[in-house]
């Protein structure tokens, strides 16, 4: 079993130069990934994109999607992966491009999944990761910080390759980012409203709380289940008393 290259797609946010989206969109194809996602570039230049990416990747470049929040750009996508060159205590579970890889063979069977690329000068925010599934940074000898291209180049090239023996290991298909994000907005608004997280930081503490779910291959119907729990609770504690007997 192979990485189901149809349901990938390399999704840039804030990217500042128009070179390096079309070099990302060379190296994307020529790892066999045709769906090409932009968020807030900061320069969509056509001629300075289509530059780089050569006749090649014009096709790729011309069908590319461009969106102005990542939100909305990852709201169909059932699985994230969210590339990093810094980790720390709030970057936890951070893994290798190979590793990643041989995860989304499965994964990506039935489900759609982003690779996402943050800004060349900073990469993506704390907040930014909150968003995704999974964390993987490329190993460096010394300098950690690549260009945006070379490191959609290295990714996509351990996709290409990954696959698992075991054709009997099969992931369902998951909720869908948009799904997840609802359902943490009500869970965060359930959790302040019966303080068990910090009201004056509640996003905070929603990172332990989302941390904990990105190890569960959450499907639409436990996004369901657990919206579920968090209403009957808010009806349980807007309930007036009941009135003693005695």
């Amino acid at each position: 079993m192979r990485v189901n290259l149809d349901n990938m797609a390399v999704v840039l946010h804030r990217p500042k130069y128009p070179e390096n989206i079309g070099a990302s969109a060379r190296a994307a194809l020529n790892m066999g990934i045709s769906r090409l996602i932009v968020v807030e570039p900061r320069d969509c230049d056509p001629t300075r994109i289509l530059k780089m990416a050569t006749h090649f990747a014009a096709a790729l470049v011309e069908k590319m999607e461009v969106y102005e929040d990542l939100e909305t750009a990852l709201s169909p996508f059932q699985y994230v992966v969210g590339t990093t060159a810094r980790v720390g205590s709030r970057r936890p579970a951070v893994s290798n491009p190979r590793k990643v890889a041989e995860t989304l063979v499965p994964i990506s069977q039935e489900n759609l999944v982003a690779l996402v690329f943050g800004p060349e000068n900073r990469g993506l925010t704390n907040a930014e990761l909150r968003l995704c599934h999974a964390m993987v940074t490329i190993p460096t000898a010394e300098f950690a910080s690549l260009n945006v291209a070379q490191a959609v180049m290295i990714l996509c090239y351990e996709v290409l390759l990954a696959s698992r023996d075991d054709a009997t290991d099969f992931a369902p298909r998951l909720a869908t980012h948009h799904e997840l994000e609802a359902m943490y907005g009500q869970l965060k608004e359930t959790l302040v409203n019966i303080s068990f997280i910090n009201a004056e930081n509640p996003d905070y503490w929603m990172g332990h709380v989302r941390r904990f779910f990105s190890r569960v291959d959450m499907r639409a119907r436990d996004v369901r289940m657990v919206r579920g729990i968090c209403h009957q609770i808010e009806w349980y504690g807007s309930r007036p008393p009941e009135k003693s007997t005695e």
